[in-house]
């Protein structure tokens, strides 16, 4: 050792093979050794595995091998699509509210505004365009009140909504399903008039339409044990094979898809699920699916412009800055709900 030689090592035992004419078991895949990895998406927009509820298990039945492939990953199509949209929302809370009632107490409410819009992806002209951007504000109070807003500028104009019970998360919940109701509007109205739709966010409506949900960040295991090992297994513009999760109208076709692998990132770096509804068809959800596997990767974001990469797809990222624009700047939206309070208070 002292002549710089490294100290013997002990190797590790090699790998199992299958025995001669052993057939492996649908998802087999060597073992890894485990190791630690930083996320790549940034903290504060927590991350692509949630470590609070990480891969627990789904909600609904999930049913595998419905699409009778073998249970391996699966390259991408791109059927040449013309044109793509992509849908998606944002939100703010502008200022916290509370009724002062002097039976009950405090009750507490939010003002909050919305946003909700569309690109359009013309890929043979190689342009996008924002279509049908919509802001929406609403004033939010706890207990089934409704809150009366003090005279406010023109454009300006909160509408007013009951959230019953008493839980303060209800009110963001609230505020979260406005939102999702206007993303699946506008995802209904693309998707009926014939253009392929990208949802960003699991499907709310499950219509037979050709639109398909994207869900960026993994919450919950949606596969078996046996089977879960292909996701760290796909490679970029590869998907799994299609598995089922829910029941009666609210069950859908899902998958994986890689869009790009990260240095340093683990076995689920660069990975989303897409969701379509069962109400399609086998054949067209694989269809849908082997479009998304091929096509998403190709608008990917990268780590040094997004720090949500390469899941927020640049599209759904330009939007996104489109719509917060919209919603004007949350310091004067602020100052003018206090201006508007204290003149009604001095009056």
């Amino acid at each position: 050792m002292g002549n710089g030689t490294l100290p013997p090592t002990t190797m590790p035992p090699p790998s199992p093979r299958p025995l001669p004419g052993r057939v492996r078991p649908p998802g087999y895949h060597r073992r890894a050794m485990a190791r630690l990895c930083v996320e790549g998406w940034a903290p504060e927009y927590g991350a692509a595995v949630e470590p609070d509820d990480a891969l627990s298990p789904a909600e609904g039945a999930v049913e595998v091998d419905v699409e009778g492939r073998p249970w391996r990953p699966i390259p991408g199509r791109d059927d040449g699509l013309s044109i793509v949209a992509f849908v998606d929302g944002v939100r703010r809370i502008d200022a916290r509210l509370v009724l002062d009632d002097p039976a009950r107490g405090p009750i507490p409410g939010i003002c909050a505004s919305f946003g909700v819009g569309a690109v359009l992806w013309h890929r043979d002209e190689r342009w996008s365009e924002v279509v049908e951007p919509a802001v929406e504000r609403l004033a939010l109070l706890l207990h089934g009140r409704l809150a009366t807003l003090p005279p406010l500028p023109p454009d300006l104009s909160f509408r007013a909504e009951a959230v019953p019970g008493d839980d303060p998360a209800g009110l963001v919940r609230s505020l979260h399903d406005a939102m999702r109701r206007a993303e699946a509007g506008l995802t209904e109205r693309l998707a009926q008039s014939g253009t392929f739709v990208v949802a960003d966010g699991p499907l709310y409506e499950y219509t037979p339409v050709a639109k398909v949900g994207y869900v960026k960040s993994h919450r919950r295991s949606y596969l078996p044990d046996d089977r879960a090992g292909i996701v760290g297994a796909l490679g970029p513009g590869e998907r799994t094979p299609l598995f089922t999760v829910g029941e009666g109208r609210f069950r859908r076709y899902s998958w994986y898809l890689r869009l790009a692998r990260l240095p340093g990132g683990h076995s689920w770096t660069g990975v989303a699920r897409g969701e379509a509804a069962a109400a399609l068809g086998l054949e067209q959800a694989a269809a849908l699916a082997d479009r998304t596997a091929a096509v998403l990767p190709l608008v990917g974001s990268e780590p040094h412009r997004d720090p949500r990469a390469p899941q927020n797809l640049v599209p759904v990222a330009a939007l996104e800055r489109h719509l917060r624009h919209l919603l004007g700047d949350g310091g004067l939206v602020l100052r003018a709900l206090r201006a508007a309070a204290m003149r009604e208070e001095a009056a």
